[in-house]
């Protein structure tokens, strides 16, 4: 009775608890395949063999070290050159008015809303009027187009928290617009510009569908794993997402552990 009490008393954590272990269940399986030695190539059921040989020699498989080095190599240069428009954007339809700035605002969102599916056909399309040979750039371009709406709504949302009389203050104290933007405006942005940059960084990493369209003969690390799902995956996929869920977890943890730190000491 004092247990069934205690959960009547704390049903909403409880079911936040069964929610999380809902979502984390997928990983933690990940994790159990990426030590599991498969009874046959084609296996995706746990035997009674364990082993850490994947973890020793996570690129073993062919082709995965190549496919894992340009789905980085695209995603930082999409996250670097999205992240910069897309601020650039934000601060424009944040502090400025002008002619267009609501229709502008409504073209912001139609990348987030319309499906992959259409959008990669019709980058397609646009490629192949204009003759440009698919391939590493074509994908570049595809995923700076679809990174930069998140960059812009997630800069944007932090732009509206700001209180402009910091800036003012700033200014009254003699600083000219260039220093009131260097030490006022950009510390109190930059949260909002590095979760830009960590949304964009993964959506770009994890895009299939827009990739598939525009990539021609480059092969990216979620379309290397379509192909090897045809001839049985390989445990060395399971150690990188295994790998990549850690290191995000790690930074996220991190940054957590930095904000209560001065938080704790203003």
């Amino acid at each position: 009775m004092r247990f069934w009490r205690w959960v009547a008393n704390h049903w909403v954590l409880v079911v936040g608890l069964l929610v999380l272990a809902y979502l984390f269940l997928p990983i933690v399986v990940v994790f159990l395949l990426s030590i599991n030695k498969p009874a046959n190539r084609l296996s995706y059921d746990l035997s009674p063999q364990w082993t850490f040989e994947y973890w020793l020699h996570p690129f073993g498989a062919a082709g995965i070290g190549d496919a894992l080095r340009v789905s980085v190599g695209i995603a930082l240069v999409a996250t670097i050159v999205a992240t910069v428009l897309g601020t650039l954007m934000a601060f424009a339809l944040a502090r400025h008015r002008f002619r267009g700035r609501g229709a502008t605002n409504v073209l912001i969102f139609l990348p987030m809303a319309t499906p992959e599916v259409v959008m990669g056909s019709s980058l397609l399309a646009l490629f192949v009027t204009l003759r440009v040979p698919l391939g590493f750039w074509t994908v570049v371009v595809a995923h700076i187009l679809f990174c930069l709406s998140f960059v812009v709504v997630t800069v944007k949302a932090r732009l509206a928290t700001l209180d402009p009389r910091l800036q003012e203050a700033a200014m009254d104290l003699y600083a000219n617009e260039w220093q009131t933007f260097r030490k006022v405006t950009l510390p109190l942005v930059l949260p909002g510009v590095a979760a830009a940059a960590m949304l964009s960084l993964s959506l770009s990493f994890d895009d299939f569908i827009i990739t598939n369209f525009n990539s021609g003969t480059t092969v990216t690390f979620p379309m290397y794993v379509w192909g090897a799902a045809q001839r049985g995956i390989p445990r060395q996929v399971n150690v990188i997402g295994t790998a990549v869920f850690l290191l995000a977890f790690v930074l996220v943890v991190v940054v957590q552990l930095r904000g209560r730190r001065k938080a704790r000491f203003v």
